[in-house]
C-alpha cells in the first residue's frame, strides 16, 4: 500500500462520515465476530437434544412404575402384573373386569354369606298378608258363678297360668234354692236308709211266713220312689254347679255344702296339639274377696292360646287358587313376624275354611289357617304361681305363601345373590379367594328367592355370594373405572 492511501485511510479527511463512518465499521465488525460461532455450536446441540428425546423411552421409567425399575420390564415382571390386574378387576381388552379377590377382613366388612347351588323343584307362591287372631269361642273363656254367694277366696293372680281342674275361687253359699235342694237330698237319703232296713227285715219274716208278701212289696215300691227322688235331687244340684264328687261328699258326710269351689274348666282342644302341657292364662279378674255375687256373675276371663287362627286377607282374584289349595290339601307356609332377629317360618299348614263373602269396604276375601302354638317360657315361682309365654301371639303380622305353580329342576338362590345391571343378571361364584361374575337367566323372583334356569352356567355344589354380592359388584366396577390403566391399549 502507498503512503498516500495509508494517510487517506487513517486521516479524518478520508472518512465519508467523520462522525459515524469509523464507528459503524467497528460495530459491524464486532457483531460479526460476536455471532459467527452460533451455527458451529447450536447445530450439534439441536441434533443431540432431538436424539435424546427420541431415545427417552430407553432411559425414562414408564408412568406409574417405580423409580427403581430402570429399563423395559422383563417378561416375568409383566406376567405378575397381568395376574394382579385380573384379580382386581382389570380387563386388558379395555372392558370392565369380572372377578375380584377378597381377604378375610373384606368378607367380614361386607357381611358376606354364601349359598350352595342345589337344583330342586320350586313352587311359585302367592304371598297373602295375614294376622294372628283368637279362635272365636275357644281362645277366651269366661268363668261365672253358678249360684248366689259371697266370694271367700281368689286363688290365681292376673297373668298366672292354671291347669284345667285347678281351683280358682271359693264361694260361701247363700242361695236359698241350693240350700233347699241339699236339704231335700239329705232327707231323701235318710228316708231311704230307713226303708232299706225295713225291707231287709220284711224279707226275713216273709220267708218264714209270719208276714204276708204284700207288705214287703209295698215297702219295695216305696224304696224305688225314694231312690228316684234322690236321683232327681242329684241332677238338680249338678245343674246348680255342684260336681259329682261334691254331691257324694254330701251324702257320705250327711252335711250340707257351705262353700263351693269353682275350678278351671277342662279344655280337650289343647290336648290335640301334643307339644306341651295344657295351661290357661288368667287374663282378667272381675271380683275380690268378700264381694257378693249372684248366679251368672263373671268371676274371671281365661285365655287358651295353645292354638290360634291365621286370618288371611286375599284379593277376589285369588279365590280360585285358595279354593284349589283347600280342596287338594296343599301345604302352605307361614312367615310369622318376629321382634327379634329373623322371622319364624312355619311350613306344612292347611287351609281350614274360606269365607263365602267378600268384605264390602276392603274387598278382601278372608280365609283361616289353624296354627299350633309353642311354649317359650314355663316358670314356677317360689310362691307357687306359674307363668308361661307363647311363641305366637294374637296381633302378630303373618305372610302366607300359597303355592300356585311348580318348576322342576331349577336353581333356587336367595334374592340377595342376584345382581342386576340393565338387561343382565349376575351371580358371583366363589373360586377359592376369588369371586367370578357369571351371567344367569332369572325365570322368577319374589321377595326372598330367585329361580335360575339350570343351563350349565352353575353346577351342583358351587358356592355363590348371597349377602354381599352387590358390594362385590360395586368393588369390581370401582376398580375397573378408578384411575388410568398403564397397560391400556396393550394386547397380550
Amino acid at each position: 500500500m502507498s503512503r498516500v492511501e495509508t494517510e487517506k485511510r487513517s486521516s479524518p479527511a478520508g472518512r465519508a462520515d467523520p462522525k459515524h463512518g469509523e464507528r459503524n465499521g467497528a460495530t459491524a465488525q464486532s457483531k460479526f465476530w460476536r455471532w459467527s460461532w452460533l451455527p458451529t455450536v447450536a447445530g450439534p446441540l439441536v441434533v443431540g437434544f432431538a436424539a435424546a428425546v427420541a431415545s427417552s423411552h430407553l432411559w425414562l421409567p414408564p408412568a406409574g412404575n417405580n423409580a427403581a425399575g430402570d429399563g423395559e420390564p422383563n417378561e416375568a415382571e409383566h406376567g405378575d402384573h397381568v395376574a394382579a390386574s385380573t384379580c382386581t378387576g382389570h380387563d386388558h381388552g379395555g372392558n370392565e373386569g369380572n372377578s375380584i379377590e377378597l381377604s378375610e377382613q373384606g368378607r367380614k366388612n361386607i357381611g358376606l354369606t354364601l349359598a350352595t347351588v342345589e337344583p330342586r323343584d320350586y313352587q311359585r307362591t302367592v304371598s297373602i298378608p295375614a294376622v294372628l287372631v283368637d279362635r272365636p269361642g275357644r281362645t277366651e273363656i269366661t268363668v261365672s258363678t253358678p249360684m248366689t254367694g259371697i266370694v271367700s277366696r281368689v286363688a290365681p293372680i292376673p297373668g298366672e297360668a292354671v291347669s284345667p281342674g285347678s281351683p280358682l275361687f271359693e264361694l260361701r253359699l247363700t242361695h236359698e234354692d241350693l240350700v233347699e235342694k241339699q236339704s231335700q237330698l239329705l232327707r231323701a237319703v235318710e228316708e231311704l236308709d230307713v226303708v232299706n232296713r225295713e225291707v231287709a227285715r220284711l224279707e226275713e219274716v216273709t220267708a218264714s211266713g209270719a208276714v204276708a208278701g204284700k207288705r214287703l212289696l209295698e215297702r219295695e215300691y216305696e224304696q224305688q220312689k225314694i231312690e228316684a227322688i234322690i236321683r232327681a235331687e242329684r241332677e238338680a244340684l249338678i245343674l246348680h254347679g255342684l260336681s259329682e264328687e261334691q254331691i257324694d261328699a254330701i251324702i257320705q258326710q250327711r252335711r250340707l255344702l257351705k262353700e263351693l269351689a269353682i275350678d278351671a274348666p277342662e279344655l280337650p282342644d289343647c290336648g290335640s296339639n301334643g307339644n306341651h302341657e295344657e295351661y290357661l292364662q288368667v287374663a282378667e279378674l272381675s271380683v275380690t274377696p268378700g264381694e257378693h255375687v249372684t248366679a251368672g256373675t263373671p268371676l274371671c276371663k281365661l285365655n287358651d292360646h295353645c292354638q290360634l287362627y291365621i286370618e288371611g286377607k286375599a284379593f277376589e282374584h285369588d279365590a280360585e287358587a285358595l279354593n284349589k289349595a283347600a280342596n287338594e290339601g296343599v301345604a302352605l307356609t307361614a312367615i310369622v313376624e318376629n321382634n327379634g332377629p329373623g322371622d319364624y317360618k312355619v311350613p306344612g299348614l292347611k287351609i281350614l275354611y274360606v269365607q263365602n263373602e267378600v268384605e264390602m269396604d276392603s274387598r278382601a276375601l278372608k280365609f283361616y289357617v289353624l296354627l299350633n302354638n309353642d311354649l317359650v317360657r314355663n316358670e314356677l315361682t317360689p310362691e307357687g304361681h306359674r307363668f308361661i309365654g307363647w311363641r305366637y301371639k294374637p296381633g302378630q303380622r303373618v305372610e302366607l305363601l300359597v303355592p300356585v305353580e311348580t318348576w322342576k329342576n331349577r336353581i333356587v338362590l336367595p334374592v340377595e345373590a342376584i345382581v342386576q345391571e340393565g338387561a343382565e343378571r349376575f351371580v358371583y361364584q366363589q373360586q377359592g379367594n376369588r369371586f367370578d361374575r357369571r351371567s344367569v337367566h332369572v325365570e322368577f323372583r319374589d321377595q326372598r328367592h330367585a329361580v335360575i334356569e339350570n343351563d350349565g352356567t352353575l353346577f351342583p355344589g358351587d358356592s355363590v355370594a348371597a349377602d354381599g354380592a352387590y358390594q362385590i359388584h360395586l368393588a369390581i366396577k370401582n376398580q375397573s373405572g378408578g384411575g388410568a390403566d398403564p397397560h391400556a391399549g396393550h394386547h397380550h
